[in-house]
């Protein structure tokens, strides 16, 4: 059996002080304990600690133990929960199954070896939906840093293409001035043409044309 740490917090909501007065005694040695006597007083808990697990009444008078689970399932999602009643209620089971998304049924009178087994179960539970988590949110953000590089590196080579694209345009203007142009072809070669089509920006070829005197 897995002996935890008491860094775990559980609340527990009862409205018997009797049934919260034992469960607090049984267990404050190996969990960090916090008790309720309505649903109103958990919810109030919940917003100022930190609570792993939540065992709940089922019975109770300002609300029922299923009506509590399902208000805390949206504001606390990886919180795990349970229902622990002294009555055989098949309705109430199914309902806490569908609605407060129940980690485990317990039957009073509980046993405390039993219970602390099934609260162990639940917290070792807790702990591995909390690792996922982290290990979703760590994917997520090395994703989101690949991205970035990718963006960036992207970015790199763009302006590398666009700074070779324009010294292959200035080598070609440069080019274009070493050549004689068409009039002065003209005055040295009334009938001609020059066929200068390079297969990329700059050709690889030059023509020279000077005249001598007769």
């Amino acid at each position: 059996m897995t002996t935890f740490d008491p860094i775990y917090s559980i609340l527990y909501i009862d409205d018997e002080e009797n049934n919260l007065i034992s469960f607090k005694s049984t267990f404050r040695r190996d969990y960090h304990i916090h008790v309720a006597s309505t649903g109103k007083v958990g919810l109030d808990i919940m917003e100022k600690h930190n609570i792993q697990l939540v065992i709940t009444d089922q019975r109770m008078p300002d609300m029922s133990g299923i009506e509590f689970l399902e208000k805390i399932v949206p504001l606390y999602p990886d919180c795990m929960r349970m229902i622990m009643t002294g009555f055989s209620d098949m309705d109430a089971i199914i309902q806490a199954i569908n609605k407060g998304n129940i980690y485990r049924y317990v039957s009073k009178p509980w046993n405390r070896e039993e219970l602390k087994i099934t609260i162990d179960s639940a917290l070792e539970v807790y702990n591995l939906k909390s690792q996922n988590r982290h290990l979703i949110e760590d994917l997520k953000e090395a994703n989101q840093n690949l991205e970035r590089k990718v963006m960036e590196r992207t970015k790199q080579i763009e302006q590398q293409r666009l700074n070779i694209t324009d010294s292959i345009h200035y080598a070609s203007r440069i080019q274009k001035a070493l050549m004689l142009p068409s009039e002065e072809l003209d005055e040295i070669f009334p009938s001609h043409f020059v066929l200068n089509k390079p297969k990329d920006i700059v050709s690889g070829d030059y023509y020279w044309v000077s005249q001598k005197g007769n």
